[in-house]
């Protein structure tokens, strides 16, 4: 059965919309139908957060809300979510928490930016570990860019506001909500509009090989945060848009004591966890992924499927042996995950065919990991180039390598050459490190961009090398990011 319409809960009440294009952002429905104006259009791409709402959805038995980017999030993917906008917070007059402590700091300026900043500290103080610490407060805000303040009073009206408990007017209906959530989980495929223009959300794995091997010239969706791009600036006239996101089946993130199976509509925000506890750099890096905006709505599998060569994740499942599953109709493959990039955003992938899930081997005793991201700014910035480094080692001495960089090649790119220089190393013996470390030149031959020069690459992925061997020998993380000296300084004291 096909339901023409998606639903959503809005303001504790149901509502239905039917008949909108497939390309309608929740940023545009807001504005121009709701006229909900409080979410504003900054940068239309999903990097200043000017336009962050919260959706809410059922996680372990109770609402969790998450911010996400209206103006690249369509409308058709808050389809079962409840919908938060900053008009929605303030309760008969009196304002919300978070918005009374904006105003006793004297958190905003010109006050465009101050609704997203709101909206993520709505979804912080709902969902924030209790007490907070200043660098997690500047996790959640690295997706909200302010430019005409700083952020000193906004951090001090975060962790005024979400020093305790959640006690609002969302907390006290979270019971209704979840029956009210709960009610719209039809499990039904939505499909509106024609075969000749649709959005269509599918409700089952099989029902989505269905379609798409019906349409296979349909651009699949799982959390816009790409695609959203192509929409709003490369103006794309995509007809046909298969949202995944309803697809049960690829949700799942499955582990063995051997590896760590994600379905492909997994976010990054949901595997996050997972690929921490393989090793601590995944963790990082994940923590750098976008920002949180991002990493709730965009997918593992969607990194993997855009085939983008500054994806930071692709390289570090390379080089941890990642192997890749497609389906296309009742029929499944797999493929090492590096022999999925073809070219610059060219696949191994059929038409019709999609990526279902990634499997990670885990790390075993004598296997050391190491990634690194290395950006113009630190938070939420496209890598200029990432490097990751697995080394099995037969005691100090490395017997085998595997090393894979984004942002040095056309694709996501194994380096043979360096692996080959690598084998036989000794960590204790750095005067011998210096033919691995020249290796990286013969396997990639990087361009000049707006994000760096081919030397500025050449020279870092070189470097990197080094650091990898030499954190691989003395077993110690060098932190990258300089966090609280203030406060250690006063500690020492």
């Amino acid at each position: 059965m096909l339901r023409e319409t998606i639903r959503f809960w809005r303001q504790g009440r149901a509502v239905e919309v039917a008949g909108f294009h497939p390309r309608t952002t929740l940023l545009d429905y807001l504005r121009l139908q709701e006229r909900r104006v409080g979410t504003k259009e900054g940068c239309a791409e999903g990097d200043c957060g000017a336009c962050t709402v919260a959706l809410g959805r059922m996680r372990g038995g109770r609402v969790h809300y998450e911010p996400v980017n209206a103006c690249i999030l369509l409308l058709g993917q808050i389809d079962g979510a409840e919908l938060v906008t900053v008009e929605d917070l303030a309760a008969g007059g009196t304002l919300h928490p978070v918005q009374a402590a904006m105003v006793e700091a004297h958190g905003s300026q010109c006050g465009f930016c101050t609704p997203g900043i709101v909206m993520s500290l709505f979804t912080l103080y709902h969902e924030g570990a209790r007490p907070l610490s200043r660098e997690a407060v500047n996790d959640a805000l690295a997706g909200n860019l302010c430019r005409c303040t700083g952020y000193r009073p906004i951090v001090d009206a975060a962790l005024r506001a979400c020093s305790a408990a959640p006690e609002d007017g969302f907390s006290a209906a979270g019971d209704r909500t979840a029956q009210g959530l709960t009610s719209l989980a039809d499990g039904r495929d939505v499909f509106i509009g024609s075969e000749e223009r649709f959005f269509a959300a599918p409700a089952s794995e099989d029902s989505l090989a269905t379609l798409y091997a019906r349409h296979p010239d349909a651009t699949l969706v799982a959390g816009c945060t790409d695609v959203g791009l192509w929409i709003t600036k490369g103006m794309a006239e995509i007809e046909k848009i298969i949202w995944l996101g309803r697809v049960a089946e690829l949700d799942r993130i499955e582990e063995t004591a051997e590896a760590l199976g994600i379905g492909a509509t997994a976010t990054h925000a949901e595997a996050r966890p997972s690929l921490a506890r393989i090793d601590p750099d995944l963790d990082e890096l994940m923590r750098r992924f976008g920002s949180l905006q991002v990493r709730a709505s965009g997918t593992v599998g969607g990194n993997i499927a855009n085939g983008s060569p500054i994806g930071d994740l692709a390289p570090a499942l390379i080089a941890l042996g990642a192997t890749l599953e497609l389906r296309r109709g009742e029929a499944t493959r797999s493929l090492p995950l590096e022999s999925f990039f073809i070219a610059y955003r060219k696949q191994d992938r059929m038409p019709g065919e999609f990526v279902r899930r990634v499997s990670v081997p885990k790390l075993k005793g004598n296997e050391v990991f190491r990634a690194y991201k290395i950006s113009k700014r630190f938070d939420e910035d496209i890598s200029a180039a990432m490097g990751a480094f697995k080394f099995t080692l037969d005691g100090r001495r490395i017997a085998q390598a595997r090393v894979a960089f984004g942002g040095m090649a056309a694709t996501p790119k194994r380096a043979p050459e360096t692996e080959r220089a690598l084998a036989g190393l000794s960590l204790d013996e750095p005067s011998t490190w210096g033919d691995a470390m020249a290796a990286i030149a013969r396997d990639y031959q990087p361009l000049d961009d707006h994000r760096s020069s081919a030397a500025y690459r050449a020279t870092v992925a070189r470097n990197l090398v080094f650091k990898a061997l030499s954190e691989s020998a003395s077993g110690e993380t060098r932190a990258t990011r300089i966090i609280g000296r203030r406060e250690s300084l006063e500690a020492a004291e």
